[in-house]
């Protein structure tokens, strides 16, 4: 089932945020509950020279989307390994909000690790945090950083996400990846079949590829099939071979796909032929 962050949340204590004119909305994702709660202390330990004001406590990204339906936030604070959402997942999604707040990644990573955060251009706080870092990355925030390259938090990501960003009449609708049974290119846009309907992805079909190796098999340059979805392939066109190839048989919808000659050797394969 498709979630969508209009819905109505349950909504966390926010406190300890000093309400001046000109402070930064915060969103606080971790979940940790000491983790949040220290960061909610020390953003009211640095409030007379940097305000903010909480706009409320999430312990996942989906969450923290749901938040943000209900208050829009100018920083998130998100950890990085999360249940249901992680926060590189989160911090895609945000990237295609209309008015995408600054992400801040709160992490344990060594050195390594905080140079590839640098490299994607969003800014990083080490566990356990310090009063004066996250200081400076709140004025790196107010400065309107740019928002990190959704590319660049591929490379970033502990796993596969696990949902697809959709934009219908002025929301984000998370549509899972696994209920994803092919995905075609039309366009500039890529539509996402499921068993109930299309979706449109403002996603290249190679990046999908590359990101999704293990779940999606290329048919032909156009599209990609979900693995786990094809249960048979027939001989399709004309018998005299003018125009005959071989397409596969999808579980859930009528539509079969055609299979490049090119593709075909690898899906064959698959399907133990």
């Amino acid at each position: 089932m498709r979630e969508s962050i209009k819905q109505k949340p349950d909504r966390l204590a926010a406190a300890g945020a000093a309400e001046w004119p000109g402070a930064l909305r915060v969103l606080i994702v971790d979940d940790e509950a000491p983790a949040r709660a220290r960061l909610r202390d020390l953003l009211g330990d640095i409030a007379a020279s940097r305000p903010t004001r909480i706009v409320g406590m999430a312990a996942n990204g989906m969450e923290a989307l749901r938040l943000l339906e209900a208050e829009p936030a100018d920083v998130v604070l998100a950890d990085i390994r999360m249940p249901v959402m992680d926060g590189v997942e989160l911090a895609r999604h945000l990237g295609r909000l209309a008015s995408p707040p600054a992400v801040v990644f709160v992490t344990a990573y060594d050195q390594y690790a905080v140079q590839a955060f640098e490299l994607a251009a969003v800014d990083y706080l080490l566990k356990p945090v310090r009063a004066e870092r996250l200081a400076a990355a709140l004025a790196r925030a107010e400065a309107r950083r740019p928002v990190a390259d959704d590319a660049a938090l591929v490379g970033l990501a502990p796993a596969e996400r696990q949902h697809f960003s959709v934009g219908e009449r002025g929301r984000i609708l998370l549509l899972p990846v696994g209920e994803v049974l092919y995905l075609r290119a039309e366009l500039k846009y890529v539509t996402a079949r499921t068993a109930e309907r299309e979706y449109v992805l403002d996603e290249s079909l190679v990046q999908l590829e590359e990101e999704f190796p293990r779940r999606f098999l290329r048919l032909h340059r156009n599209c990609l099939v979900a693995r786990d979805a094809v249960h048979g392939a027939e001989r399709a066109g004309e018998p005299d071979g003018g125009d005959a190839h071989w397409a596969v048989l999808i579980r859930g919808v009528p539509e079969r796909l055609p299979v490049s000659r090119r593709q075909w050797p690898v899906v064959r394969q698959m399907l133990g032929l």
